[in-house]
Formats: structure tokens, sequence, C-alpha cells
């Protein structure tokens, strides 16, 4: 009576972590296939993949523009802010371009180095591009990534998605997809060992 228990728990326990291994395999697999349809494309788009030294050459607040806070948004989504145009001289061609937070700061706003999240405050927007402009009066010089194809004349200073951050993103759904598959095996082998002892 009390082997038939045991093995009966044996079984519903070899099931659970049959299951647990199962859902994990799934999961991982949602994670690469979310992970696939949105970082990917916007890393594949990015045509600055390669990294020079900046020099600043000049960093200047114009006057205030008015920014969309999203394509397609309406009169109250859009905000005013200082214009902060930075530019800079490329190390590895000689020319004078101008410089770009990110990938998205361009498309945002191509006539802006920088373009702030919108914020109700408008001082404290004043006060944060501001300091930008005096970390580039002070760091003349800082690496930055520009389009080694010639189809983008201007550099930014970070990617949205480096490959680091590619890798970092596919890091956590490997080891889920791994640890299913091990859960998965491990109960595999608990399996056939038991058929095994049983059959001799």
């Amino acid at each position: 009576m009390l082997g038939k228990k045991l093995v009966t728990a044996q079984k519903r326990g070899e099931t659970r972590a049959l299951c647990l291994g199962l859902g994990m395999v799934a999961c991982s697999m949602m994670m690469y296939f979310f992970i696939g349809i949105t970082i990917v494309p916007f890393y594949t788009k990015s045509v600055w993949t390669t990294e020079t030294v900046c020099k600043v050459l000049k960093a200047n607040i114009k006057d205030k523009v008015l920014c969309p806070d999203s394509e397609g948004s309406e009169d109250e989504d859009i905000f005013s802010y200082p214009c902060l145009q930075v530019w800079v001289n490329l190390t590895a061609s000689g020319q004078e371009v101008m410089l770009y937070q990110t990938e998205d700061t361009l498309e945002r706003n191509p006539k802006c180095s920088y373009v702030p999240d919108k914020l109700e405050n408008s001082e404290e927007v004043k006060a944060r591009i501001e300091t930008i402009a005096s970390n580039f009066k002070k760091y003349h010089t800082f690496p930055c990534y520009y389009d080694p194809g010639g189809t983008q004349t201007n550099v930014i200073l970070s990617r949205l998605y480096p490959p680091k951050g590619l890798l970092f993103a596919f890091l956590w759904p490997t080891l889920m997809f791994t640890g299913g598959c091990l859960i998965i095996v491990l109960v595999k082998i608990s399996q056939y060992v038991s058929v095994l002892s049983a059959w001799q």
C-alpha cells in the first residue's frame, strides 16, 4: 500500500516537473518571438553601426521649438522646449556634422540634438537642456556612432539597441529555454531509470 502511494506521488511530481519544463520552453519561445518583432527590427534598421571619436565644435541653445509627443498626435500633445544643437568634428572623416542623442531623436525632430520627454514643468526641461549643453562644452571629445555607408551624414551619441543590449535581451529567454529543456531531460531520465529498475 505504501509502495503504491510512493509511486503515485512520484508520478505526480514527474508530471508537475514536466509541465514546468514545457511551460518554461513555451514562455521562452514567446519571448524570442516578442524580441524578434520589436527589438531586432530597430537594431537591423539602424545604420549608425561604427564607433568613432567626436570632438565638440559648438553647442548652442536656439529658440524654443514645437515638437509633437508622438506621430499623429493632437494639439494638446505638442510641447515646446529649447532647441539644443551640437556640432561635432567626426574623426573618421574630418567632417563637421550634427550630433543627435539616439536614432529616435533624429526621427522626432531633425533640427535639435536632444528631444526631452514631455514634462509639465518647462523650467525643469530648460535646466536639463542647459546642463546637457554645459557637459558638451566641458567634455570636448567622446565616443559616438556614424554611418560607414554614408547614407546618414550625421552622428548619434548612443544607440537605442547596441549589440550588448541585444545579447542581454536574448540572455533571459535563453536561460529559461535551457532550464526548461534540462528539467524535461531530467524527468525523462528519472522515468527511464524507474522503468529499468522495475523491469530488473
